[in-house]
């Protein structure tokens, strides 16, 4: 008489599958680890990135942030946009920015200046709009001039679109500007678009903005 077999209980065959699971398998081994290997190291710098980054400043000079915290609801009065080349050690005016040739007051695209307003610079009335600005340098003043042929880059300017000119005195500074930095600031009577760079400074007044109404 053949022995009476007893049905196994779903439990039991559950419990029975878990344990052979969790039994390692000795015919698996782990991966080897490369002794050479070493993590990429990481750049801080994008060797493709402008040396010379795009600025953009602006009249009253916190405008940006005003307009966000809903402190100031009209336009700016004025911008401009340019790009920031640094000195590196080199000899500027007088060497890589010549005395007598028109330079971008910058880097890459020409710099522009937009007016949102007329305005009044050294007694000539200039016309809200947007203006290509460059200057010839010389070494106790520079010559700023507007210029309408706008979205141009380097130095390729058009002199037949020139529109105003404007010659302002040159500072020698005491300490140096290793990045060609413009800002407005506030004058007496008036606003100013000041430029600089190594040690040399000067200042674009601009009249017809008043005081209190930035």
């Amino acid at each position: 008489m053949l022995p009476t077999t007893r049905p196994i209980s779903l439990a039991a065959l559950c419990l029975a599958l878990m344990v052979a699971c969790d039994r390692p398998d000795s015919t698996v081994k782990p991966a080897p680890v490369d002794s050479s290997y070493s993590p990429l190291p990481v750049q801080n710098r994008n060797p493709l990135l402008d040396k010379s980054p795009m600025d953009m400043i602006y009249y009253p000079v916190d405008y940006p942030v005003l307009k966000m915290s809903g402190k100031l609801h009209s336009q700016p009065i004025a911008r401009v946009i340019y790009s920031r080349p640094d000195k590196d050690g080199r000899i500027i005016f007088g060497g890589v920015v010549k005395y007598g040739a028109p330079w971008r007051l910058g880097a890459n695209e020409a710099t522009e200046i937009e007016l949102f307003r007329d305005v009044s610079i050294l007694g000539q009335r200039v016309k809200r709009g947007r203006y290509v600005l460059y200057c010839v340098p010389y070494e106790n003043r520079w010559t700023i001039v507007f210029n309408g042929d706008l979205y141009t880059w380097g130095l390729k300017i058009n002199q037949r679109l020139d529109i105003y000119r404007f010659d302002v005195p040159v500072t020698l500074t005491n300490s140096r500007y290793e990045v060609f930095t413009m800002k407005f600031e506030r004058l007496e009577k008036e606003v100013g678009l000041s430029m600089a760079w190594d040690n040399v400074y000067t200042v674009l007044p601009i009249r017809g903005i008043k005081k209190g109404s930035e």
